[in-house]
């Protein structure tokens, strides 16, 4: 009975750190996926400039050659 004990014990043990190590990772992917939202707001806020500074309201995509 006392190792049975103890297995579940160590089990707890290694979810417990399984479960914080899945959470800091959460917590990093939070971040990163915000830093990468403002970087696409901003990409796309100077696409806009550049298609206003072109004279242009036809998107880019209608620049690529007929053989891409």
């Amino acid at each position: 009975m006392e190792s049975r004990i103890t297995e579940l014990e160590i089990k707890v043990a290694l979810q417990d750190d399984l479960l914080d190590t899945l959470n800091r990772v959460v917590a990093e992917q939070a971040v990163q996926i915000s830093r990468l939202q403002q970087e696409l707001m901003v990409l796309a806020g100077n696409v806009r400039v550049l298609e206003a500074d072109s004279g242009r309201s036809t998107s880019l995509r209608e620049d690529i050659p007929p053989h891409y």
